[in-house]
């Protein structure tokens, strides 16, 4: 048990990422919205999510190198790696910023349930104050490089409200009739949206590259391996049951409309009565301080590998990277777009820049150039393929059915 326990590390910080503002907004719009309806969809997010973190850590482990840096060394024709490294650059970093937008935006949430809203107009942009609380937190925490010391304290908090869900799962007394049919498929024509943004909630794209980086960074050698995927399997086990809660919570509690933090809460209600919405409050901001954190940086490595930078956090060139993207995800989440809209949006973006991502993890984890015998056996090539086929569906199926709506 305690080598278990030391192995923990990159799995879990991929689990509380996924756990943040996104996941507990998303999950109770799904709840909401469509009841448990749509437990079947969270349940194969998190079998994707195992399915290709599991890639992503087995190539950080055996090669020792990030995602981005190997896309770079393994595609030989100039004209063609330029293009991919491009694309990869730009989705990433957009994707990143938009993700920002709805992080900075869940810990608004949680800073609005407590204290009212409060704005002030610099030019033509009207300014969320807490907007610039948060961001400027995440700014600071990411330029002195504390943030390791603070994320002990960011993870407890989140976990003490996914152990809140659990327990309020429990407490609503759900009909377990109506859960196990949760799980058995329907149309997904009705919660399309609802559907790909559970994915994206869950696989979520910069986690493969920084996963990767993570991993190196811990271990060394396929020696490792095995400790790898059971600290992978248990962390997203743990994080996809309580994505599940959420959904439960919110289907039982009867909320008609989510638009703030107070309307999270009812979830909470049968557990803390009256101090729901504060407890909610903490979580949230908690959540959205530590996913603010995680994303600028991910983006930071992900063009550091794409670019061949080197120097680590220290350079320059390295902090530009991360600090655009919180100043854009301060812009975006002042724009006066309801902070709930904000989020349902990133992590719809999340899920229809997924195919993309995985398409790239999937070729490279079968290089025998990069993993030799540990590259991708003829059962992982199958499952995976069938994880990125159903992702590149999804997302295909939602750009065609916004075409017809115009």
């Amino acid at each position: 048990m305690r080598n278990f326990l030391n192995n923990l590390g990159p799995g879990i910080l991929v689990s509380a990422a996924f756990i943040g503002p996104g996941t507990v907004t998303v999950c109770s719009l799904a709840g909401v919205n469509f009841g448990y309806s749509m437990l079947w969809a969270l349940l194969i997010s998190v079998f994707a999510c195992i399915v290709l973190q599991e890639m992503s850590a087995r190539l950080g482990l055996i090669s020792g190198k990030g995602l981005s840096e190997c896309i770079r060394e393994e595609i030989e024709n100039p004209a063609f790696r330029f293009l991919t490294l491009a694309l990869i650059f730009f989705a990433i970093v957009l994707g990143n910023a938009a993700y920002e937008a709805g992080n900075i935006s869940g810990a608004v949430l949680g800073m609005e349930a407590v204290f009212s809203s409060v704005s002030f107009q610099l030019g033509a942009i009207n300014l969320n104050l807490w907007s610039l609380l948060i961001g400027g937190i995440a700014f600071f925490l990411l330029f002195l490089g504390s943030y390791k010391k603070l994320e002990k304290i960011f993870i407890g908090l989140v976990l003490l409200m996914s152990i809140a869900f659990l327990l309020t799962a429990v407490l609503t007394r759900p009909d377990l009739s109506e859960i196990f049919k949760g799980f058995i498929p329907g149309s997904i024509d009705a919660g399309l949206l609802t559907i790909i943004a559970l994915v994206g909630t869950t696989v979520v794209p910069y986690n493969l590259f920084l996963h990767a980086s993570l991993v190196s960074e811990k271990w060394s050698g396929p020696k490792y391996l095995g400790a790898v995927r059971k600290e992978l399997a248990f962390s997203l086990f743990l994080g996809g049951t309580v994505s599940m809660a959420i959904v439960i919570c919110a289907a039982a509690s009867n909320i008609e409309n989510i638009e703030s933090a107070a309307d999270l809460a009812v979830g909470l209600k049968p557990l803390f009565g009256s101090s729901a919405t504060l407890f909610l409050a903490i979580g949230l901001l908690a959540a959205g301080i530590t996913s603010s954190i995680t994303a600028p940086l991910a983006a930071a490595y992900v063009v550091q590998g794409c670019l061949g930078w080197k120097g680590g956090m220290s350079s320059k060139r390295f902090k530009a990277i991360w600090m655009s993207i919180i100043i854009l995800g301060v812009i975006f989440s002042s724009l006066g777009i309801k902070p709930v809209e904000i989020i349902q949006f990133a992590q719809i973006a999340n899920g229809l820049l997924l195919p993309i991502i995985a398409i790239f993890l999937f070729w490279i984890v079968n290089q025998a150039s990069v993993l030799g015998e540990h590259r991708n056996t003829l059962v992982q090539n199958i499952i995976g393929f069938i994880v990125i086929a159903l992702s590149v569906f999804l997302g295909a199926k939602s750009i065609f059915s916004v075409i017809q709506n115009l």
